[in-house]
Parts: structure tokens; C-alpha cells; sequence
């Protein structure tokens, strides 16, 4: 029986599911509130629980009625705190509930969680007594409409994405013709197989190295790193490198799309072909590697040459070589007999005694031009000289005049008032000298006249 108030009774009445009740293991009784307290002997008959009582009590019904139950919910006011704890509040658009994800569960989820998420929770249902209220503790959750897996991959591929490791512009050309090929897989996996089969029908000169590894399962992520790690480490040198393992369900690929595995093919120095699952699978691996390879078979086609095509190549390659030595010869014959046509070919001293007798005229011209130059400036020096000469005081005595010095000092004397009677002087010809004295001196226009008459 239950006992309610007015305010009780009036929230029980407005509840639209009773089932609530019934997981208690009981059905509502309403009484009259004049019929509450109507004997004392009742009261005293009722046992009265104490909170921490009637709280155990609904925690071991919820618990017992609700052990495991599926909740679809948006995700609000999500926090989680530094011990590794996740709360939240779940909820549609009529309802809410509480929930809470412990540290070992939230480690599992392989997708961020956050506010506005629509997710499908697993978990069953608690009471938290200091609150008086009761929590969902989820167990297992997963994106509404997308795997978990498929939102981890989304939001992996996405940040690797940024950072720039699907670059095209960073993929590298593989090698023409290999000479020695390492494919990380498992070894006894139907793609080696199916690989080496291939590698054998089409080119069968080259090595293979395999370097053997798990390719899914826990742990298979890091063997594979390590395996693309030891081929860049290898003394002998490897042209390409094969990344890959047959098909499977997104969980059996899911090594290949692990960050370790992405990044260990993005610092490879050696060019990586990828080659996971089948043509509808497509990994995190085959965006970072260089070249993709829809299956393991094709992977051997992309990374060496079929030999015949390689024959027909080097045999359209001979008959284009011979054509072309064809022209060539043809062509040269055509340039000899032209050649030997020609006046240079015919006479062929023509063109040197050409250049000979120029040389001759110019030296000719030479000798000329030289000799006229000689007379020009030889007359020169012949005016300059007469000019000289007729200055020269030499041919100023040949004309009869004389120089008179003082003997004493040399000093030239033009006038007869330089001189005193007894005046030893010098007297200079064009030939000769004389040494006078003087006896007399006459005026000099006395001496002018008398020379005159």
C-alpha cells in the first residue's frame, strides 16, 4: 500500500507511465487524506525507513529490474575531468538522464566524445545516494548511424589530413626496373601468394625479401611500423617496398589504419606501394603511401614490368632505330654527293691562292703607302732644317757680318760706346778668328758715314 499526500497523489496522477510503480513490485493505492492518519494503530503497524534505507532499496530494485539496458541519446554537458571519468547527460526531446562512463570504459571509445553527439549507449542503471538520484552507467557506446570504428577512422584521417601526410605533391615515382622488393605481410597469408605468383608470370629478375608480420589482431599494428621501419634500415639497398595483406571486414584491417602504421610509411625513404584488402577497401595506408594497389596481385603489377611488353617495347624501339639509320645513311649520301659537287671539292687550292694574291695586292699597297709616308715627312724635316739654317748665326757670318766679343768677359758688343780705347776685343768670321785692339772710337754716325762715302 502506498501512502500519499495530496502533492503525491496529484504528480502520480500526472505520470503517464505507471510501469514505474510496477518495477518496485507494487501497484499504487491511493487513500483519502482524511483516511492517512485515521488510527494510530495503523501508524504504529507501518515500519518507517530511513533515507539511506529507502535509497538501498530502490538501488537494489534498479538494479535487479534493469541490469543491462540499450539507451540512443544526445550527449550534453559532457566533462571529464583529470581522473579519466567521463559525465554526461543524455537525452531526447522529452527526457534526460545522468550518465557516467568510468576511466576503463572511456579509454575503449575510439572516438571523441562531445556535446550534440547522437550515440547508442550499453550499460545499466545506478543510484547515486548523496543526491538521491539515479545515473545510467554506460558500459559500451557507439555514434548513432556510424560504427565506432568508422568515426575514429573519420577523425584520423582528418587530422592526419591537415598535417599534410596525404600530400600528393610529397608521392614519389616507383623505379622503372627494381632489382630488389621487401613486402611486409604475414607470410603465410594468401597475398604473398598471390604476389610472388604475379612477380614470377611477369619479371623474374628480381629479389624479394618478405618481412614477416601480424596484419590485424592486437599488437599487429606495431609489428607492421616496425617492419617498414626495418626495411629503411637494411644494408642492402631496396627499391620499393609493399605494404599490404588480403581482404577482410573493417576490423580485420583496421592495423592499416592505425597512426603508427600511417606515419612509419610517411618518413620511409624507400617508395611504399599499399596494397590492403580489395578494391572497395580503402585504409589510411593506401592515402599516405605512394602509389595504391587495389589487391596484392595488382600491387605486383604496379611495381614491375611485364615482360612482354617490355620485349614488344624493346622491339618497336629496334624497328624505329632501324628506320632512323635508314634516313640518316640516305641523307648522308644525299650531303656527300652534293659535297662532292661542289666547287670547294673540285678545285680546292682556288679558295687559298684567292686569299694569296690578295695578300699580295695588300702588300703591295703597304709598300706604297709606306714610301709616300717616308718622302712626306723627309721633305718635312728638310723645311724644318733650311728654316734652321737660315736662322743659324753660322749663315748670318757667311753673308760677310762678324761678331765682336770682349775678350775679357765675352760679352757681345753691338755699339761702339761699349768699348774704351786700348779694349782688347775678339772678332769672330765665318771662318776664323781675330784678336784686336783698340786705338780709337768714332761716333757711331760718324762712323756710318764715312763707311758710306
Amino acid at each position: 500500500m502506498l501512502l500519499a499526500s495530496d502533492p503525491l497523489r496529484r504528480y502520480i496522477e500526472a505520470a503517464k507511465d505507471l510501469r514505474v510503480f510496477a518495477a518496485f513490485g507494487w501497484a499504487p493505492r491511493f487513500m483519502a487524506s482524511d483516511e492517512l492518519y485515521s488510527t494510530a494503530e495503523d501508524a504504529a503497524t507501518q515500519r518507517v525507513l530511513s533515507i539511506s534505507e529507502l535509497t538501498e532499496q530502490i538501488k537494489g530494485t534498479l538494479e535487479t529490474r534493469f541490469p543491462g539496458v540499450w539507451v540512443c541519446g544526445e550527449i550534453s554537458n559532457f566533462s571529464r575531468p583529470q581522473s579519466g571519468h567521463c559525465y554526461l547527460t543524455l537525452k531526447d526531446d522529452q527526457a534526460q538522464i545522468r550518465a557516467v562512463i568510468w576511466r576503463g570504459a572511456a579509454a575503449r571509445a575510439k572516438f571523441e566524445l562531445h556535446d550534440g553527439l547522437e550515440v547508442i549507449c550499453q550499460g545499466y542503471l545506478d543510484v547515486y545516494a548523496p543526491r538521491g538520484s539515479y545515473q545510467l552507467v554506460i558500459q559500451q557506446i557507439e555514434p548513432k548511424g556510424m560504427g565506432a570504428l568508422e568515426l575514429a577512422l573519420r577523425k584520423l584521417r582528418e587530422r592526419l589530413a591537415a598535417e599534410g601526410l596525404f600530400d600528393a605533391a610529397r608521392k614519389r615515382h616507383l623505379p622503372k626496373f627494381p632489382r630488389r622488393i621487401a613486402f611486409v605481410t604475414s607470410p603465410t597469408g594468401a597475398a604473398i601468394r598471390d604476389f610472388l605468383e604475379v612477380l614470377r608470370r611477369r619479371w623474374r629478375g628480381v629479389d624479394v625479401l618478405i618481412v614477416p608480420v601480424r596484419v590485424q589482431g592486437d599488437g599487429a599494428a606495431a609489428e607492421i611500423a616496425a617492419g617498414i621501419d626495418l626495411v629503411n634500415r637494411m644494408a642492402l639497398p631496396v627499391d620499393v617496398m609493399v605494404v599490404g595483406r588480403g581482404g577482410g571486414s573493417l576490423e580485420d584491417l583496421w592495423a592499416f589504419n592505425e597512426e603508427v602504421v600511417v606515419r612509419a610509411i610517411h618518413r620511409s625513404r624507400v617508395p611504399v606501394v599499399s596494397a590492403v584488402g580489395h578494391e572497395i577497401d580503402v585504409t589510411l595506408s593506401d592515402l599516405v603511401a605512394d602509389v595504391r594497389a587495389l589487391t596484392p596481385s595488382e600491387a605486383a603489377e604496379r611495381v614491375v614490368p611485364a615482360r612482354e611488353d617490355v620485349l614488344a617495347f624493346l622491339k618497336s624501339q629496334e624497328q624505329r632505330l632501324l628506320k632512323a639509320l635508314r634516313v640518316r645513311a640516305v641523307s648522308a649520301r644525299a650531303r656527300l654527293a652534293a659535297l662532292s659537287a661542289s666547287r670547294v671539292v673540285r678545285r680546292p687550292l682556288e679558295r687559298v691562292q684567292l686569299l694569296d694574291r690578295r695578300l699580295d695586292e695588300l702588300q703591295s699597297r703597304a709598300d706604297r703607302a709606306i714610301r709616300r709616308r717616308w718622302e712626306v715627312a723627309r721633305s718635312q724635316v728638310d723645311g724644318r732644317a733650311a728654316q734652321l739654317e737660315s736662322l743659324s748665326p753660322l749663315a748670318v757670318l757667311a753673308r760677310g757680318y762678324s761678331l765682336t766679343t770682349r775678350l775679357g768677359d765675352g760679352q757681345l758688343l753691338r755699339a761702339s760706346r761699349q768699348v774704351a780705347v786700348g779694349e782688347v776685343l775678339l772678332t769672330r768670321f765665318s771662318q776664323g778668328a781675330v784678336t784686336i785692339r783698340v786705338e780709337s772710337i768714332e761716333p757711331e754716325s760718324e762712323s756710318f758715314e764715312g763707311r758710306r762715302s
